[in-house]
């Protein structure tokens, strides 16, 4: 009897909020000697597909893998995800994370899908704003911040996409953007807006 009335507060918990960690289900089923139950549980619901794991310790009910983003602390979707959102970039691609938390970096796999993970400085943690994306808000770097972040990875960016920036950029917000960084990447960005 008991067991069934933690499935339904975990299941209330998931109704709650898109991103639930174990501490949160921990803290439901009571934590010690209902530790154990409580990963049986998570592994049940899994395996059911009622939810997804999107980092160890972390899942949701939803199979939105950008919901990845709220495993870290602090983080936004950037770069060539970003270039998607805003509609500067036509190909599909991968959910990139840029995250200042201590975290490895590269590809993971998130319910069948990857998902990328850079790392960013906690001074350079700045210029996303949160975004309607389907059903959530998530947090995606403003196309000025894009720019400077493609700058600073070194990634190459075409023709047709630093067009469709120059439209559409806030020159004073990438200004004040450019302040914390080296001279060398103020110069590389404000070329490609020349160029």
């Amino acid at each position: 009897m008991g067991k069934i009335k933690h499935l339904d507060k975990i299941e209330a918990l998931f109704e709650k909020s898109p991103v639930i960690n174990f501490r949160s289900i921990e803290r439901v089923t009571g934590k010690g000697k209902n530790s154990s139950y409580a990963k049986l549980l998570i592994r049940n619901l899994i395996k059911k597909g009622k939810i997804i794991q999107l980092k160890k310790g972390w899942y949701s009910k939803h199979h939105e893998i950008g919901l990845a983003v709220f495993c870290f602390k602090q983080a936004y979707l950037g770069l060539q995800s970003a270039l998607s959102y805003h509609g500067l970039w036509e190909q599909e691609t991968m959910p990139v994370i840029l995250t200042s938390a201590r975290v490895r970096i590269g590809v993971r796999n998130v319910a069948g899908k990857n998902v990328y993970v850079r790392r960013i400085s906690k001074k350079y943690c700045f210029g996303f704003e949160y975004n309607e994306d389907g059903s959530f808000y998530l947090p995606y770097s403003t196309v000025e911040k894009t720019l400077i972040d493609m700058a600073v990875y070194r990634l190459k960016i075409t023709k047709e996409v630093l067009i469709k920036t120059r439209e559409i950029i806030n020159k004073s917000k990438l200004k004040e953007y450019l302040k914390p960084y080296p001279n060398k990447i103020k110069k590389h960005v404000m070329q490609l807006l020349e160029e």
